[in-house]
């Protein structure tokens, strides 16, 4: 039985990508319009298939072989061969060595306290910037007889101002800094920098993987991505040059394990690289767009500032043990993963024929795991755009398919350091809604784009707000 799917399109579907705003929004309207099982031409890949219907992904599980084409925006991140397409062979030890490091829950809990004091620095900027907005009201209620609205950040009910922050910028930045401390051996001296830098690469390389912009847009694009290009590996080149020659100093010492493991050096370079990337955008960006849903979902937030009350008291931040009784917190952050999952798909390629339900796909074709359109398929979630924290209840997860929800991948190529950015995320939550309301700037959109993460165009900005 031939794949449902669109007609074809004499420019290889670029064209249908481009309007549906990229991949990942495309593959949403693609199992809409098509079912859970979709082809449809992918520039520069051909015919490629897309599988929605977590019982059927499950044929897909145990392939370990990703399409080069797809990963190479990657490529100039990696000088011995871009880590995301390694062969089975040799990804699988890499592999191990990763979820050594980056997985353990002792190592989590003994740089509990450091990543702790990263998230208080930043709450503690943001509080002064709260309390300045504040103060700033207070002055022009003084000496302008009341008149305080023109000052005001727009749309806000009672006029008054209130501090303004750009959630993707300050918490990838924030992320950042942890996996530095944590895994190599030293937080990044300019983080903001980094994730401008690493943004500068991804926009260059990226923007011509399924369509070509006009020249001197990618021109000016590819010159950016140069000059960042080089910040990067100076940064990493720091990094892996300040470590300790000794040997490994802690088990969450990946450039140590890398190096006790007899790993070139180009290769300990692009991990370090990759490391970076991968763990700063996926936790700042789950966090991000936690926050933007519970800004505009105050009866969510209320109750999870409830929890974090009861649990807590008087305490501005957990310990690691309060963690597993954040309930509430950590359904919250699931549901917001399945909303807008850190990584909107996943792609593998066959070795061989595999059957799909009443489908066969040949050996050699790109099988998509469109994570979004997974997590937004109604018969596992009914009413999936609503967002509910109450779906990851025990009674309500009980009987769903494994693969249901996936926001760090499946398989032998999900994400290594999942465990850890959730731990992150939960910490980061926990601190900042304890402390602070967060409610949208009236009038600043929020679109969601491809940028290896579910990214989010223009950031994602919000007013803070002391809770009193």
């Amino acid at each position: 039985m031939r794949i449902p799917g669109p007609a074809a399109r004499a420019d290889g579907g670029a064209g249908a990508i481009a309007a549906a705003g990229g991949l990942h929004t495309y593959q949403l309207r693609l199992h809409a319009d098509y079912g859970p099982v979709v082809r449809f031409q992918l520039p520069g890949a051909g015919e490629v298939v897309s599988i929605a219907d977590p019982v059927l992904l499950e044929a897909t599980a145990d392939i370990d072989r990703r399409p080069e084409r797809l990963f190479a925006f990657l490529d100039p991140l990696c000088e011995a061969g871009n880590l995301q397409v390694m062969p089975a062979e040799e990804h699988a030890p890499w592999r191990q060595l990763l979820l050594s490091v980056l997985a353990g829950r002792p190592s989590h809990e003994r740089h509990f306290a450091r990543f702790t004091e990263l998230v208080m620095e930043l709450a503690d900027r943001w509080a002064e910037q709260s309390e300045e907005a504040e103060q700033s009201e207070e002055a022009e209620q003084a000496g302008g007889a009341g008149q305080t609205g023109a000052a005001a950040q727009p749309g806000q009910p009672d006029g008054t101002q209130q501090a303004s922050v750009a959630l993707q910028k300050d918490l990838t930045a924030l992320s950042l800094r942890m996996i530095g401390g944590y895994a190599l051996g030293g937080e990044v001296a300019d983080p903001d920098g980094v994730v401008a830098a690493f943004e500068d690469v991804l926009t260059a390389h990226l923007g011509r993987l399924y369509d070509a912009p006009p020249a001197d847009l990618q021109a000016a694009r590819d010159e950016r991505a140069e000059v960042a290009l080089a910040q990067l590996r100076v940064t990493v080149d720091e990094l892996v040059g300040k470590h300790r020659s000794g040997g490994r100093t802690d088990r969450s010492d990946l450039i140590g394990a890398l190096v006790a493991a007899g790993e070139r050096p180009a290769r300990i370079r692009d991990t370090a690289m990759v490391t970076m990337l991968a763990a700063h955008h996926t936790t700042g960006v789950a966090v991000s767009w936690t926050l933007h849903l519970l800004g505009r979902h105050p009866d969510v937030a209320e109750r999870v500032a409830d929890e974090l009350d009861q649990v807590l008291g008087t305490r501005t931040a957990p310990e690691y043990a309060d963690l597993r009784r954040l309930r509430y917190l950590d359904m919250t952050l699931k549901e917001a993963m399945r909303l807008y999952p850190p990584g909107p798909y996943g792609a593998r390629e066959t070795s061989e024929a595999l059957v799909v339900g009443d489908y066969e796909i040949p050996a050699g074709m790109t099988v998509f795991c469109p994570f979004w359109a997974v997590h937004m398929n109604p018969e596992y979630w009914p009413e999936p755009e609503r967002f509910r924290p109450e779906r990851f209840t025990p009674e309500e997860s009980a009987g769903r398919p494994k693969l249901a929800y996936v926001p760090f991948g499946f398989g032998p190529r999900s994400c290594e350091g999942a465990a850890l950015a959730t731990v992150e995320a939960q910490l980061m939550l926990a601190v900042l809604l304890k402390r602070f309301r967060f409610r949208p700037v009236p009038g600043h959109g929020v679109t969601p784009i491809e940028r290896f993460v579910l990214w989010a165009a223009d950031d994602i900005r919000m007013t803070v707000s002391l809770r009193r």
